[in-house]
Parts: C-alpha cells; sequence; structure tokens
C-alpha cells in the first residue's frame, strides 16, 4: 500500500518546485547570483501571491536546499515536508496510553459523561496517582473529537446503544413505494396519545393508545382502534377497521417484532405468535411480516405519528405532552397566569374519534409521498374494492368481559342494549363491540354462540302524546307493543306448558270448588287492596280474571287512553 500523503504536503511540495523553477529563472537574468537570491527571497516575502499562501515566508537557505533535495529531477515528492502524518485511524496526541484509558473509560460510559466532566475527572485521577505532568484540558478535547469523528460508531454503540447505532450509523436499504399497490402492505404500530380522553368504563381522564394499520403505498392511516387500557383485542380490532374502510383483504401486515410489539404496550411480553393472532390472519390469508429489532427507521408509520402529534395533538386542550420535558406550561409548578387561560375540556371518545377523523380528511388532502402527482386521498381511491362481508370479520371485533342480562337487556358503558331474543335470559354472555359504533352489539353465548346483535336503548319521553312529537309519540307506541308482544309471548308459553298431560291444572269437583272459592275471593280482594295504581291492577287482572268488570269501567277513563291508546 502507498504511503498516505496529506494533500496539504503535495499543494506545498508543488509550490516549492514552482519556486525553484521561477528563483532559476530570476537567476539567469542578473549578474550579481548572490544579490539576486536576496532579491528573490526580498520579492516572494512581500508578494501577495499563491505561492506565498501556500510556503509563507522563505530564506536563500531553504531555496538552496529544495534545489538540493531535486537532484537535478523534477520529481515534486522529493520536496514533500519531512514529518509524520497521522493516518485517520491514528491521531498524533502528547497523551499517552494510560491518560487516554482513563478519558475514553469515562468518555464511553453508557451514563454519557460530559467530554468537560470526563476531563475533570481524568485529571484527578492522575493528580491522585502522582503524576507531575498533567496535559491541557484543550489536549482533551481536541482527543475526543478526533475520536468521535473517526470512530463515530463505537462512540454512538457504547454511549446511546444498539438502537441509536441503528438509527445513526448503519446504512439504510431504499424502498421503492411506487412499485406497491394500494392495499399490498399494512403497516401496524401503536402510539401512545399525547393529551387526555374520558374513560368510559370510569368516566376518569386517562391517555389512550391508538393503535394503527397505515397504507405503505398512500401512506393514509386506514384504520386504527382507541384502546384505553391492556386489550390485545384492539391490535385485531384496528385491522377489522382497516380491512372496512378499505373494503379489501391486505396481502401483507407489516409490523414490529412480535414480543416487542406487545411488550411496548403491555405488561407481559408474550409473543405476537402466543396471543391466537397468527390464525386470525391466516384465516384471512394476510402473511404477517415482523421488523427486525432496533429496525424502527423501516416502518413508515413512526413519521405519520410524528407529523400526528405535530399538527392534531398539540391543538387540543387537553394536550399534556408526551413526557416531562414537553408538557404545555400550564402543567408547570406556579404557573398560575397559564392555568387560568388553560381550557379544561376532554374530549370523550366518540368526540376523539370525530376529531381524528377530521384531521385524517386533512391529511388525506396533503401530496402523496410515493406519487406527488396526487393526493393520498386520490391515490387511495384508486384501490381494488372487494366488496366484504363484514359478518365475517367477527372475529376480529374487540371482545369485552361477561356481562349478565337484565330486564332491560345488557348495562353496557352506562346505557342499555336489548333485543328480542334476549328476553327471557338472565345468564351470562359474551359481547363484542365496536368504539366506532356504540348503536349497537353482538351478543354470544359464553362458548362463543352467536344469540343476536343487540340495539342500544333509547329514553321516552315522559309525556309523549301531550308533550312530545308525532316521532316521540310513535316511539312510545311501538316500545309498549313491544311490551305487549313480549308479556303476550310469556303467557302462550305458560300455558302450553300447562296443557301437558303430565299436570292437571284444578280439581273440578263441586265438592272442591265450594271449598276453594271462598278462600280464592278472599286472597283477591287482599291482593287488589295491595296494588300501587289502576295501572298495576290492569295488567293483573287482564292475565288473572280478564271478566272483571272493573276492567270494563277502567277502559272508559282518560288515564286509560293515555297510558295503553
Amino acid at each position: 500500500m502507498a504511503e498516505f500523503t496529506p494533500e496539504k504536503s503535495k499543494q506545498i511540495a508543488l509550490a516549492r518546485l514552482d519556486v525553484i523553477h521561477k528563483w532559476l529563472e530570476f537567476r539567469k537574468k542578473a549578474q550579481n547570483k548572490l544579490q539576486a537570491d536576496y532579491d528573490f527571497v526580498k520579492l516572494h516575502n512581500t508578494s501577495n501571491s499563491h505561492l506565498f499562501e501556500n510556503l509563507g515566508k522563505i530564506s536563500r537557505g531553504s531555496l538552496h536546499r529544495w534545489y538540493s533535495m531535486l537532484n537535478g529531477t523534477e520529481d515534486y515528492t522529493k520536496l514533500l515536508p519531512q514529518y509524520k502524518y497521522a493516518t485517520v485511524r491514528e491521531y498524533r496526541t502528547v497523551l499517552n496510553d494510560e491518560e487516554i484509558k482513563i478519558f475514553m473509560g469515562l468518555l464511553l460510559h453508557p451514563n454519557r459523561v460530559s467530554i468537560g466532566k470526563a476531563i475533570a475527572l481524568t485529571k484527578y485521577k492522575l493528580h491522585e496517582q502522582g503524576q507531575g505532568f498533567i496535559p491541557a484540558d484543550i489536549t482533551f478535547r481536541r482527543y475526543a473529537k478526533w475520536f468521535k469523528d473517526n470512530n463515530y460508531d463505537k462512540w454512538i454503540l457504547a454511549r446511546d446503544g444498539e438502537k441509536a447505532l441503528s438509527d445513526k450509523v448503519e446504512p439504510y436499504i431504499k424502498r421503492d413505494a411506487s412499485l406497491l399497490e394500494v392495499g399490498d402492505i399494512l403497516v401496524a404500530d401503536g402510539h401512545k396519545l399525547a393529551f387526555q380522553v374520558i374513560n368510559p368504563f370510569t368516566g376518569k381522564p386517562c391517555r389512550a393508545t391508538l393503535v394503527g394499520f397505515l397504507d405503505w403505498k398512500s401512506t393514509a392511516l386506514v384504520g386504527y382502534e382507541i384502546m384505553l387500557e391492556e386489550n390485545t383485542q384492539c391490535i385485531a380490532s384496528a385491522l377489522r377497521n382497516a380491512i372496512i374502510n378499505l373494503d379489501m383483504i391486505p396481502k401483507v401486515v407489516y409490523q414490529d417484532n412480535g414480543r416487542a410489539f406487545r411488550a411496548k404496550y403491555f405488561t407481559d411480553d408474550k409473543g405476537f405468535t402466543e396471543l391466537g393472532f397468527q390464525g386470525l390472519y391466516s384465516k384471512l390469508r394476510i402473511e404477517t411480516v415482523f421488523a427486525r429489532p432496533y429496525n424502527a427507521r423501516a416502518k413508515v408509520i413512526e413519521r405519520f405519528f410524528k407529523e400526528f402529534q405535530e399538527g392534531f395533538e398539540k391543538l387540543l386542550p387537553s394536550y399534556i405532552g408526551s413526557s416531562i420535558q414537553n408538557k404545555p406550561a400550564y402543567m408547570m409548578r406556579n404557573e398560575k397566569l397559564h392555568k387560568s387561560w388553560h381550557n379544561e375540556y376532554i374530549p370523550t371518545i366518540e368526540e376523539t374519534i370525530k376529531m381524528i377523523d377530521m384531521w385524517l380528511s386533512f391529511k388525506n388532502s396533503q401530496p402523496c409521498p410515493n406519487a406527488p402527482d396526487k393526493t393520498i386521498a386520490e391515490v387511495l381511491s384508486e384501490r381494488k374494492r372487494q366488496n366484504i362481508d363484514i359478518n365475517t370479520l367477527d372475529d376480529l371485533m374487540l371482545a369485552t368481559e361477561v356481562k349478565t342480562i337484565q330486564r332491560n337487556g345488557i348495562r353496557f358503558l352506562n346505557c342499555d342494549y336489548f333485543d328480542e331474543r334476549l328476553y327471557g335470559f338472565k345468564s351470562k354472555v359474551l359481547i363484542k363491540y365496536n368504539l366506532f359504533d356504540l348503536t349497537s352489539i353482538k351478543v354470544f353465548t359464553p362458548k362463543g354462540e352467536y344469540l343476536c346483535t343487540a340495539e342500544r336503548v333509547t329514553e321516552t319521553h315522559p309525556m309523549a302524546k301531550l308533550l312530545g312529537d308525532v316521532k316521540d309519540f310513535e316511539d312510545y307506541k311501538q316500545k309498549i307493543v313491544r311490551q305487549r308482544k313480549l308479556k303476550k309471548k310469556t303467557i302462550e308459553s305458560v300455558k302450553k306448558y300447562l296443557e301437558t298431560e303430565d299436570i292437571k291444572l284444578l280439581e273440578t269437583s263441586e265438592e272442591k270448588l265450594a271449598t276453594v272459592q271462598p278462600v280464592f275471593n278472599t286472597r283477591l280482594k287482599d291482593v287488589y287492596k295491595s296494588f300501587k295504581n289502576n295501572a298495576d291492577k290492569y295488567e293483573y287482572l287482564i292475565v288473572h280474571n280478564p271478566q272483571d268488570k272493573w276492567i270494563k269501567e277502567f277502559k272508559q277513563t282518560k288515564e286509560y287512553q293515555l297510558l295503553y291508546e
């Protein structure tokens, strides 16, 4: 290997050769050679020429020495400065091996000791060891700068770790997203929201997590789920929303390392393949690809979340920052003015979803990075729809805890959900829901058998006929009809049950009737006295004694017309 020669040394040697040529020409015209030498040196040292910039001031002795070094040749390398040059991997310093060892041991510590502190500690230790001569601070600083510039990989790995080495030093592969089609690859990841929302389960403010699926081609967030607590099904539910919005099943889902993806958001560290998702994805014929550990730069969704935080989260009143360093001023101590200005509004989940969707509409109107002549929405609209049957995606719906069926159906998020097929049941069921549409929930048996889709029960106007509008009165009538229908269904079923040949209703002999009738009449009078109002009495008699004269009289009253007509 040829000996290393710095470019500056080459320029000096070439300049020396040029000066020798000029000097020899100058001497030829002079009678007194000695005087010519002094005159030439004086002219050079007082000029602003290119040669002076490279060589500086010269002497007559320098000219004769350089001429002698050429030895009658034109080889400029003979005029190279005669001192040792440090290579890229070497550094000329007065620091000895012991001083470098102590100094670099501090600088390369994982706790990232500052250069100034490392210098102070090194000098203190050298002094304690009894060393007489201790180098100056600038000597240590120059060595630290040289080491960092020429060993940046070692510097980053030692001080910042493998992820930083991967993100800052290692070369990366550029992928050509223009070769993809919309829906080919969805990139999945989660983002801890930097603002608070109202938890519908507790009614208290909390920081939720957005689990999202981004289409690589269009860079549009095509599906997401708001995760309020540790629930692994949120990942599957977000994929379900993505498939519904795209109206197509993606070919590949690309996400973080399976175990890392879980550990990033959950307390235990079970991997992706240990949670049952592999089977769900395989059923839909979706290939799953996991990023290598410490390969975050490969996930394009990271750039989306950064833009999401800057362009959306920071505009919300409930923004609290993603860390202590970037929390807003109103959260700082003694910031009374900012606290007085602060809007205490915290959105609900429904409001949050609406606001996110509005921001996504704005985001999708921007130019697409993978197709600059089109917007993100235009690229997304070019997808080939598949007319997906939503019912085939029920396995991906978010599952919650087991519920018990009550009189008004299932109580969930401070609302009642009812369907006629739940009437008469008082058992445990499993519900599946989607936070994006809480108008209904799907109900399953604890074993997973589908029962029904329960609709959210709406409240009724207190006086629909007199004070409400047509819609209120119609709603009231429909609910009354449903109540009667369900009651009639129960009565008919009981009658059939009692008509079986294994059960006899009553003894029909006159003796027993004579014995039973007085007692029955007495008990019936007692029952009548226990009714709270006419409605309760009517409901009882219409079932047990429909021939009672009181029923006919009651039907003529205005109270009956308001309640039952």
